[in-house]
Order: C-alpha cells, then sequence, then structure tokens
C-alpha cells in the first residue's frame, strides 16, 4: 500500500489494510516526497507515525522508533524542511 496525507486519513488507511492482512506499507522518514500529479497533495504518510501505530498495536518491526525520529529530524534540518511526522515532533 502507498498513501500520501493529503486529508490526515493515511493511518486511518493503513490501519484498515492491515486489518485486512496487508503486510507490506510504503512510508517515508519524516514525511518526505509528494506528489507531482495530485495539486495540493502533502508528502507521503510518515514512517515514524506508522511504526507509533504498529507498536501501539503490538506489532513488531524490528525499528527502533526513536533511533527513526532523530533521522527524521537531522534529515528535515538538512533540507530545511519542516518535520511531517507527527511523532517525529513530538519525541
Amino acid at each position: 500500500m502507498h498513501f500520501h496525507d493529503t486529508y490526515g486519513q493515511a493511518l486511518a488507511n493503513i490501519l484498515v489494510a492491515v486489518q485486512n492482512g496487508i503486510a507490506v506499507v510504503d512510508s517515508s522518514v519524516a514525511g518526505l516526497g509528494g506528489c507531482p500529479y495530485a495539486k495540493g497533495a502533502s508528502g507521503n504518510v510518515a514512517t515514524e507515525d506508522v511504526l507509533y501505530m504498529l507498536h501501539g498495536m503490538g506489532i513488531e518491526t524490528g525499528i527502533d522508533l526513536s533511533q527513526l525520529a532523530a533521522t527524521g529530524r537531522w534529515i528535515s534540518e538538512q533540507l530545511e524542511r519542516p518535520n511531517g511526522s507527527k511523532v517525529g515532533r513530538a519525541l
């Protein structure tokens, strides 16, 4: 599955996908990226936000969320862009 978070619905869509057996979801650290074809589309769903939800559901990902959030902060600073991850901004 691949989601942008333009209307703030990506996590809800991912939750339903996971509940229906989907095991692979695209995401992007700090929500980087975008869609050149959809006017007004925001970045991709942030990996940090997806992991926070999955970990809260008891799903093991093997990824250290705090280290990933630190990477998201770093790359956002390097690119001089706001961090698109709600979890990344909160940690």
